[in-house]
């Protein structure tokens, strides 16, 4: 399901009504994507050190600063960049994190691939890569919080995003790496529903679930009204 753009404290609070809905076998699993406002967010065990911008520089470049719950350090979020965040029930899949994760960083491989572009893992570091004259640079970044095996948060994947952004932080506490996006790659311009797409169509495969294209006016009537206990097995909302 497609929010697109809308700020990242909204965003929060309809990924726990979600996440309280897939504990109840309320609704199936969901995939979420959007776009954020220019935000900076800080995983529960990132490092504030790690924000080189005081708040005033921040407020004065209309850049909101979160604290979150999600895994990893800090990240930036912002327009040109596609976040999604999968409320999955592992209990349906594989109860391992570290699976998890690595099925992520396969979604955003696949997709890129699909651009022409070979994308890679870097031992010791978790997201996507792209392999540069100056280095690895970071083209997706992942932070995941799981309750009672629900996941929430996920990743963001750099489309047309305006990498000035990254220099506020130190981009997942790795200060000698730089951030990328796929136009940069590429060296011209993607449609951001075309990457989507690839996106979908690489969680279908890599979770082995059939996606069904949802509103948001239709998500919210399933929250309102779904019955507990529902057979979801399968299926996922996109």
């Amino acid at each position: 399901m497609d929010q697109g753009l809308i700020a990242y404290g909204p965003a929060c609070e309809l990924q726990q009504k979600l996440v309280q809905a897939r504990k109840a076998r309320a609704i199936p699993d969901v995939l979420l994507f959007c776009e954020h406002p220019h935000v900076v967010t800080l995983g529960r065990n990132g490092i504030r050190e790690h924000l080189r911008a005081g708040e005033g520089s921040l407020e004065e470049m209309r850049v909101e600063f979160h604290s979150s719950d999600r895994g990893g350090d800090i990240t930036y979020h912002g327009p040109g960049q596609i976040v999604s965040y999968p409320i999955l029930d592992l209990a349906e899949h594989r109860r391992d994190v570290a699976w998890y994760v690595q099925q992520l960083e396969e979604v955003m491989l696949r997709a890129t691939a699909d651009f022409g572009v070979a994308a890679k893992r870097v031992k010791g570091c978790h997201g996507v890569w792209v392999e540069t004259p100056a280095g690895d640079e970071k083209l997706g970044a992942l932070g995941v919080h799981l309750s009672r095996w629900v996941t929430s948060h996920g990743f963001a994947y750099n489309v047309s995003t305006d990498l000035r952004y990254f220099d506020l932080i130190v981009p997942c506490g790795i200060a000698d790496k730089r951030v990328t996006s796929l136009e940069r790659a590429l060296g011209r311009a993607v449609p951001m529903d075309q990457v989507r797409d690839r996106l979908v169509e690489g969680f279908a495969s890599v979770f082995a679930r059939e996606i069904r294209r949802c509103g948001g006016e239709e998500l919210a009537e399933i929250l309102r009204s779904a019955a507990p206990n529902a057979d979801h097995v399968g299926s996922m909302m996109a």
